[in-house]
């Protein structure tokens, strides 16, 4: 038997899907009633998070989701928890149904030089003006960003786990990212980045330690600088 949507769902013309325990569907229907009400007052929502703060090679990507009233596009939660073929599905899902999507990339060379919390920023904030429209209202994940004033912010610990459009926002970063690691493993194949993403596995740090940092990586990190080089 179905369940019925709650009553702030029907009202806002919700579909809801079947509810199985905490499946991730159930999960989805939870994120997207979130922004459903928040709809109420701020009608054109943009959710924003970001991929690549933690590895030690790579940019640092950011996106800017605005899904369309009344959408639910099943099992959309954080990228986190979702397997790397489901995850590709739902971009495709994301990007055919989304009213629009905004991309900021960072290089590391720019992270190099002023810190991963600013060029986190700088990635959110190129990803805003990216939107083909101007938001009634901004939910990011953790941060809030200085440099937009056309909208209204509203930061979230952990937003993609709250909300639809920032757990969107997740999946496009995250599979972005990933393609353009794919990219970089073809220019430089002896650090693997294919499998780990430039992330500080013991197997990049080992590749690191053998073949010395390439272009793409982050020289101001600890783990990339601390190294002993076999030239040392």
């Amino acid at each position: 038997m179905q369940a019925k949507a709650p009553p702030a769902c029907r009202q806002a013309g919700l579909k809801m899907a079947p509810q199985k325990n905490t499946s991730p569907s159930r999960i989805s229907d939870k994120l997207f009633q979130y922004d459903e009400k928040l709809r109420c007052i701020y009608p054109v929502i943009a959710g924003i998070d970001e991929a690549g703060r933690g590895p030690l090679a790579g940019p640092v990507v950011a996106a800017a989701v605005i899904l369309p009233k009344g959408l639910i596009i099943s099992g959309v939660r954080d990228s986190k928890q979702i397997q790397e073929n489901t995850r590709k599905k739902l971009f495709w899902d994301i990007v055919s149904n989304a009213d629009s999507i905004g991309i900021g990339i960072i290089d590391a060379k720019t992270i190099d030089k002023s810190n991963i919390l600013k060029s986190t920023k700088l990635a959110m904030e190129a990803a805003v003006k990216d939107l083909s429209q101007i938001p009634d209202i901004l939910l990011i994940d953790a941060v809030r960003l200085p440099g937009i004033a056309d909208s209204a912010q509203k930061s979230i610990i952990r937003g993609e786990s709250v909300s639809a459009s920032i757990a969107a926002a997740s999946i496009i970063a995250k599979t972005v990212r990933d393609d353009i690691m794919l990219d970089y493993h073809e220019k430089y194949p002896f650090y693997n980045f294919k499998e780990h993403k430039g992330y500080a596995t013991k197997e990049h740090v080992e590749c690191i330690r053998l073949h010395g940092p390439c272009p793409i990586h982050r020289k101001s990190f600890r783990k990339v600088m601390d190294l002993k080089l076999p030239l040392e």
